[in-house]
This record gives C-alpha cells, structure tokens and sequence, in this order.
C-alpha cells in the first residue's frame, strides 16, 4: 500500500532546473511517482543554478562538480520543495548535510558521442568542442592532433555550436531524454572512453528526516543502477575530485571500470594553432578493471581501493 506523504494534502514540489533536459527528467520521475502511487500529485519547482547562470565561463573555474545541483538542494533544504531531482553526474561525491539520496532511476545509456562527425573522419588538427577535461583527456590520447574549445549552454544551444570541419561531444542520454540521437554521428565505446561516475542516471534527493518522502521514492529506485552508481562515486568520493579533473567510473554488475589523468593542467585551455613540430603527446592516463564482491561495504571498499592504485600508478 502507497504511503501518502504528510503534507497537508497539497502536491509533492519536486525541484528541477529549468533547462529542457532537466525539466524533462524530472517530470518523467514526477510520472513514475504518481504512476506507483495512485491519487498522488507531483509538481515541478524550477530553480536558477550557478551552473545556469554562468554560461560565460568554464566549468571547472565554476569550482566543477556541484554548480548544477547546490540552489536545487537547498530549495530542498529551505522547505520550497520536497524533494529534488539532479543528473547523478552532477552531483558531489558526499551526501549534502540534511539530505538523502532516496532514488536513483534505471540508467539509460552511459556512452558519450560525438555530433558532427565520426572521430575517423576527423582531419588532422581539427576542432573538438567539450567542456569536460575528462573527455578532452581520453580524446588527446586517441587523437593528440585534436585542438579542444570550450562548450557551454543548454543541450539545444550546444547542437548549435558544431565547429566547422570539427564535432562536439554530448552524453547518449542527454540526446535520448530529448529525442534528439538522430544527432549523433557517433557513439563512442566504454572501455576507451568511460563515463562520469553516475552519468546516464537522475537522482533524487529529500530531507534527511523526512521518511514520507524517502518511502514514496522507495517505489522507483532501481537497484542495480544504484548498485552501480554507488561503486561510481566510491572511487570518486575516495580521490577527493570533482569533474574539475580528469576522472571517470563506470560498473556493469560486478565489474568497474576506473580512469585517472595524471595531470589536467593542459587540458583546461585550447590547444594552439598553427604550424609546429607535430601535436603535443596526450595526457598520462591509466584505465583499470577490477572484479568486485562481497557486501555492499565490501564492494565500496573495492572501488576505493581502485582509485588508490590508480592514484598511486599515476603518482597523482
């Protein structure tokens, strides 16, 4: 029997930013909610980030990962709304104080792709807009030719800005959210090019103390991918980074996949153009896939312990 929360029957206020994909994600959990619990009513609650609205800038001179989620949390926090729903990868790898994260939606496709063109079909030295320097990092070690420009906006705007005789690259999901994968050119394979802990994912979070909540979202959390999505940010959490640096996770079952950049310095600004000796080496990487087993604590402990090796191969 559904729990109704106790909210003097007034709608559950999901917060969401206000972008397309944001605002679509949210409302199909806001679907899924009120679908697993008949007679419930979900309304969405939009609100301004950081991450929205400096368009201008890097990311990673934003302070990386957290620019997109901290106003959502604390509209939770502040009691404007019950509950909030971010893309898992955006989020920092510790739990913000007084919240929980209560569901994780079944993951849609983790892989990055390009738009514009196939990375075979790339000539040499051309143009690759991303703002991630983990994608920039695993790109120079296929391609150190490549030169890399900044990307910023939402989805719609970004599909605008496919530099001439180059392509930029966006997560699957992103594309598949809004119907937009006729876009792709090309996906681009997990194990040489692994994904941000948690993408692919939406998460939702709601107060730490409010159980009503946390027993409604109970009904659409999907268990393996919180499964997986946990392993992901155990080896982040255990590196102490955010998406400022080149790191990525990625588990299927029982196996994750972990990447490391030694040193992202290069990867923040674009490469210069013009004639030269021949294309700066890519970064030093190291990609590793373990087994893991045992309890779920034991199983964190594992993707810790990835990261540590990683870290200490890399001299990180």
């Amino acid at each position: 029997m559904s729990v109704m929360p106790a909210i003097s029957g007034r709608p559950l206020r999901l917060a969401t930013r206000g972008s397309a994909q944001a605002t679509t994600q949210a409302q199909l959990a806001a679907d899924a909610l009120m679908a697993a619990h008949p007679g419930l009513r979900v309304e969405l609650v939009f609100v301004e980030t950081l991450g929205d609205q400096r368009t201008d800038v890097p990311l990673h001179t934003l302070g990386g990962q957290g620019v997109f989620v901290k106003e959502v949390q604390h509209a939770v926090l502040r009691g404007d709304a019950d509950l909030a729903a971010h893309s898992a990868k955006d989020l920092p790898s510790v739990v913000a104080d007084g919240l929980q994260l209560a569901a994780f939606t079944e993951r849609r496709d983790a892989r990055d792709a390009l738009v514009g063109a196939r990375l075979a079909d790339l000539a040499h030295g051309a143009t690759l807009a991303t703002g991630s320097v983990r994608r920039r990092a695993q790109l120079a070690c296929v391609r150190p030719d490549l030169q890399f420009v900044e990307l910023r906006g939402n989805i719609i705007t970004r599909l605008t800005k496919v530099p001439e005789g180059g392509a930029l690259v966006m997560a699957v999901a992103a594309l598949q959210i809004l119907g937009l994968t006729d876009r792709i050119a090309e996906e681009l394979a997990l194990d040489a090019f692994v994904p941000s802990p948690g993408q692919g994912c939406v998460a939702l979070e709601c107060r730490a103390d409010d159980a009503a909540t946390a027993d409604l979202l109970a009904a659409i959390d999907h268990l393996a991918t919180r499964a997986a999505v946990s392993l992901e940010r155990a080896f982040l959490a255990e590196l102490g980074t955010g998406c400022s640096l080149p790191v990525a996770a990625h588990a299927v079952g029982d196996r994750l996949t972990g990447f490391l950049a030694a040193d992202s310095a290069n990867l923040h600004v674009t490469k210069s153009t013009g004639s030269g000796p021949g294309p700066a080496p890519g970064p030093r990487t190291i990609t590793r896939t373990v087994a893991v087993s045992g309890s779920s604590a034991e199983r964190l402990a594992q993707a810790a312990a990835l990261a540590r090796t990683l870290r200490a191969e890399l001299g990180a």
